[in-house]
């Protein structure tokens, strides 16, 4: 999101946003609002980590392949995969490969 990429020290912000200067914006059409709730509420997750059931369903509704994240906690963890996989699989719907950046590089 955005506003992720938005905060914290100017020169930091201006360098993050020109990395992503070529990627689309994903957009958020109201499925993307529901899954995220259903991702919020059977995951458990606090309410700080409501913006990780925004990329999740944003990923997954999108039909993105990988979900990179540094958040252990909330996303990249075996109990919280397998949840994922549970909800999406009762929707029918495919789940993107969740992993950190070493995961994905083979680091």
């Amino acid at each position: 999101m955005l506003e992720e990429v938005s905060k914290g020290d100017q020169h930091a912000i201006q360098l993050r946003l020109e990395k992503i200067s070529d990627y689309s914006v994903l957009e958020i059409v109201p499925d993307v609002y529901e899954l995220a709730e259903a991702y919020f509420a059977d995951l458990e997750i606090p309410n700080k980590a409501r913006a990780d059931a925004y990329h999740l369903a944003l990923a997954t509704w999108h039909g993105i392949d990988y979900l990179v994240s540094w958040n252990c906690t909330h996303i990249v963890n075996g109990r919280i995969r397998m949840k994922i996989e549970e909800i999406n699989s009762k929707k029918g719907i495919r789940t993107p490969v969740i992993c950190t950046p070493e995961e994905l590089m083979e680091v």
